[in-house]
């Protein structure tokens, strides 16, 4: 088999991102319509925060799995925007916590219904069945990689 042989746009990377960019788009259009200001990396930390109030910065980034650095931009413009609270650790001094403002929680309860309504949108070609099946084998396709990662990072 030739290098033009393999269709590159059926490996499955391809079709993540792609169904990726498909949903950033479906996300932005539908909060849009509901005058909702959150970006899915924005929704996703608000939800991280809300699950663990006054989590550090760093944990939120593992939870949502972003690095630091980026999760550290995406918590200053929630905070500009006044949606989360930030406080030195009292432990750690280098570590900020972080918790949802009212207005922050507020926002969240308006944008989860949005964002679950639009969830089967994301994968409308498909039965509800195979929207279901579809679901667990990526979470079982994450949690195995996860699981691999994890193993390939421990000290021998």
């Amino acid at each position: 088999m030739s290098e033009r042989d393999v269709d590159t746009m059926q490996f499955p990377g391809h079709l993540i991102r792609r169904l990726h960019q498909i949903s950033v788009a479906l996300f932005a259009e539908h909060m849009a319509r509901h005058n909702i200001d959150l970006t899915p990396v924005q929704f996703s930390a608000m939800d991280a925060i809300a699950r663990e109030p006054g989590v550090d910065q760093a944990t939120i980034a593992a939870r949502i799995a972003y690095d630091r650095a980026t999760l550290g931009k995406v918590i200053d413009r929630l905070e500009l925007k006044g949606l989360v609270l930030r406080t030195v650790s009292p432990s750690d001094r280098r570590a900020r916590l972080v918790a949802l403002s009212r207005a922050g929680e507020t926002l969240l309860a308006q944008a989860i219904p949005v964002a679950a309504a639009l969830q089967p949108k994301i994968l409308a070609g498909l039965s509800t069945e195979e929207q279901d099946q579809m679901t667990r084998l990526l979470a079982k396709a994450t949690r195995d990689i996860e699981d691999m990662e994890q193993s390939a990072a421990q000290p021998v």
